[in-house]
């Protein structure tokens, strides 16, 4: 990932034209000139039109046939000769593109002529404009050109033509990436009737570049019945071109190589929750031009604060920032270059580019690994390597909290001139360190026993013994579930916590362990638990589908997050039943009483540590969910925790370095409207030799029944009525429209015409969706026993 965000200077044809190459032959084109000019002004990329307007013009003629009369039969049968011919043999004339050099093309991003129609109502318009993409991209791939960005969709019905036509673009090229630009909204989406359709000639967005118009998008409207008319809402605007991009990326099944360039020209609302989908998606471009920025009280260019917003989150992903119009002299003060120097400081007060940059942090720890998929550690299968036990020693907030955690234990324990300590599953003795430091605080006089399992490391902690402990710490060799020490301990420490908890086996762990402790003697870890929430990231979905194999779709992996959206809401659903936008689903404590052991200690079995949770989250804006992102929190001592849970983790362990979430992945994409519950299901299961998870999830859209009136609830029959229930089930207005704006405008009077109507009025769900059972029976992934 590159450091920063990069700039692009975006050029229409005009701005070609006028750009007349030097004299003294240093510039040998105007595009040549232009990017030399360009990067000068610490411009990184420069994007202009692959066409010029002959080429519009050309094909205008050729495709665009106007009625038929008695005077032009000639004119047109000619016209429609050269269609056929150019059908049958696409290509330009030199006159007909900017480019034709390779080292014009090497540092520019060409944009497809705006005004092809790949979604257009007429039938030949639509299949002739899919003809010419197919000429512009093979010839932006004879220049090698690296990316083409893309026209966008304008009618919502006939949006999977275009879709189609980009993904036969995708096929046909092995290296180029596609880019869509799309506006975050559209602003006449929701209009009294649809808009007719625009002619042939005239549909299309500006054909200048450089200062373009937001494209409309036509969507068909339904009827709404009175009683669930709502008022205009603008996330269900937002909510249009979202899901047109949803059908495109879709249709062309997740290609890596389809991105999006989200056109910043219109004012952003301030509904972070509705905005932050763009978050999870492949968002590679910004077109920002010179009218989105407002003028200060000086005069010069800013950014309103819904778009700077925006645009600050979006410098996590290191986007190409395509600045258009900025030499118009829009603002007064300034300049072109203050509008470059303007975003710079939107980057640099981005929290996620100041965490990156600051060491210590977990944003400038895991640099490299966002959005990497890993496979969890087998603890108790493999022996660690020393590289690996040091990454892990490198987090000084863990080591600090198990330090404060052991002193406060050892200052709240009776007094006693022999403590015991034993720190199972030592690794190379961090922990073992971090005790012998707690014991010197608290003054207190205690001996440590240190277990490990990993012959390599314990060669290590014989080293550190020698050299450091001397006789403070005995060493004990093997596992702790099958070790013996000399005497029962008083505090036992542990660090086998995973990303999700007990997914590295802490359960099964500390179930051998605890036969070291004392009756009443104190546990470090004492409990922890394992907390959920959907996800949405089409990036995480492809890297788990690389392989094309099911284990992939069914192995949870340790993940920093980074390309995500977490879809749920906080409360909310039908009767308010839905749980908060992160839930947990079990928790384990230590010591505990209910396992059944043998004359050893041992558990007969492991029935005990199975588990299962069913959570409902409320969805309050569209989003496809493709997996559910896993956290801990676990508590080490009183006050004193670890934490990876968004809501906890800079309160209890802010910075903490030792683990990632963990991402469960669906094998298929679930799509959620807005104002929907999904339901999650999921199991810790184990046998003799394995534990592993399960997972499940089904979606359900509210209904509303509506009592019948008198006249119709009759039952004419006798023998009772046809339907189950004379209520009428209505569901909200339309997916398209959020949770909150479902009913904005009615009024508590126009729902109850009477108390008896409105107590008689119920809600319910209907079922829309459900994913299949995930890693049943631990086909695809477990942890070894």
């Amino acid at each position: 990932m590159a450091d920063a965000a990069s700039l692009a200077s975006c050029f229409s044809f005009d701005d070609i034209s006028q750009a007349s190459p030097r004299t003294d032959g240093t510039d040998k084109t105007p595009v040549l000139k232009l990017i030399r000019e360009s990067h000068a002004k610490g411009y990184d990329f420069v994007c202009l039109p692959l066409t010029t307007p002959k080429w519009r013009e050309r094909w205008r003629n050729m495709c665009i046939v106007p009625s038929a009369s008695a005077n032009d039969t000639d004119e047109n049968a000619t016209a429609e000769q050269q269609a056929e011919a150019w059908r049958k043999a696409p290509s330009f004339v030199h006159e007909e593109v900017t480019i034709s050099r390779l080292d014009e093309a090497e540092p520019v991003l060409v944009m497809a002529s705006d005004w092809l129609q790949l979604d257009s109502t007429d039938d030949w318009v639509r299949h002739d404009s899919e003809i010419a993409l197919r000429q512009e991209v093979a010839y932006a791939s004879y220049l090698n050109v690296q990316t083409v960005i893309l026209p966008p969709p304008r009618h919502r019905s006939l949006v999977a033509s275009y879709a189609r036509a980009i993904n036969e673009c995708l096929k046909n090229t092995t290296y180029m990436n596609f880019s869509i630009r799309l506006p975050i909204y559209d602003p006449a989406v929701f209009q009294p009737k649809e808009s007719p359709p625009i002619p042939p000639l005239t549909m299309g967005i500006s054909s200048t570049p450089s200062a373009p118009s937001t494209p409309k998008v036509v969507i068909p409207r339904a009827s709404t019945s009175k009683f669930l008319k709502a008022a205009r809402a603008p996330e269900g605007e937002i909510n249009a071109t979202w899901e047109m991009w949803d059908i495109i990326r879709t249709l062309c099944d997740y290609n890596t190589r389809l991105t999006l360039t989200l056109d910043l020209t219109l004012p952003l609302p301030s509904n972070a929750g509705i905005l932050n989908r763009w978050m999870a998606e492949p968002v590679h471009h910004i077109f920002l031009p010179a009218s989105t920025f407002i003028a200060n009280v000086k005069g010069y260019p800013v950014l309103p604060k819904g778009t700077q917003s925006f645009l600050r989150n979006c410098m996590a992903h290191r986007p190409i920032i395509i600045m258009s119009g900025v030499s118009s002299g829009l603002h007064s003060k300034g300049g072109e270059s203050a509008y470059a120097q303007y975003v710079r400081h939107v980057e640099k007060t981005s929290s996620a580019v100041q965490a990156a940059m600051r060491a210590g942090t977990v944003e400038h720890f895991a640099q490299g690994y966002q959005d990497y998929l890993q496979n969890p550690l087998q603890p108790l299968m493999d022996n660690l390597q020393s590289i690996t036990y040091q990454t892990f020693e490198q987090d000084p907030v863990k080591y600090r909290n198990y330090e404060e955690a052991v002193y406060h234990a050892l200052m709240d324990w009776p007094d006693s001139d022999h403590i015991v300590i034993c720190v199972a599953g030592a690794g190379r003795g961090p922990l073992v360190e971090r005790s012998l430091t707690a014991i010197k605080r608290s003054g207190r006089s205690a001996f440590v026993y240190a277990v490990e399992k990993n012959p390599n490391a314990f060669v290590t902690l014989q080293g550190r013994k020698q050299n450091e402990w001397g006789d403070s710490v005995q060493l004990f060799f093997g596992d702790m579930r099958h070790v013996e020490l000399p005497e029962q301990v008083d505090i036992l420490i542990t660090e086998l916590l995973g990303s999700f908890g007990d997914n590295e086996l802490s359960p099964e762990c500390l179930d051998g362990a605890m036969r070291f402790l004392k009756s009443d003697g104190i546990s470090i870890p004492s409990s922890y638990s394992a907390h959920l929430a959907p996800l949405s990231s089409s990036k995480l979905y492809n890297n788990a589908r690389i392989s094309r194999e099911i284990k992939g779709m069914e192995t949870p992996y340790v993940v920093m997050f980074q390309n995500v959206n977490i879809l749920s809401g906080d409360g909310g659903g039908v009767s308010g039943r839905c749980g908060r936008k992160i839930q947990q689903c079990w928790e384990f404590e230590h010591p505990r009483k209910d396992a059944t052991v043998d004359e050893r200690g041992l558990p007969l079995t492991n029935s005990h540590n199975v588990r299962s949770a069913k959570l409902s989250f409320h969805i309050p804006h569209a989003g496809v969910m493709h997996g559910l992102a896993g956290y801990f929190e676990a508590v080490l001592y009183g006050h004193v925790g670890l934490s990876i849970h968004p809501y906890s983790k800079d309160r209890v362990s802010k910075d903490m370095l030792s683990w990632f979430p963990l991402f469960f992945p669906f094998k298929e994409p679930l799509y959620l409207p807005s104002n929907s519950e999904l339901h999650v299901s999921i199991w810790r299961l184990t046998n003799e030799r394995q534990v592993w998870y399960e997972w499940y999830a089904e979606s359900f859209l509210p209904v509303f029944n509506i009592p019948s009136s008198p006249e119709h609830s009759e039952d004419t029959s006798g023998d009772g009525s046809f339907f189950a229930c004379t209520s009428t089930h209505v569901a909200v207005p339309s997916p398209v429209i959020d949770a909150i704006d479902a009913f904005p405008s009615l009024e508590r009077s126009e729902l109850r015409k009477s108390g008896e109507e409105s107590s008689r009025s119920t809600a319910s769900v209907i079922k829309i969706g459900q994913t299949s059972l995930h890693n049943p029976g631990g086909r695809s992934s477990w942890i070894g026993l």
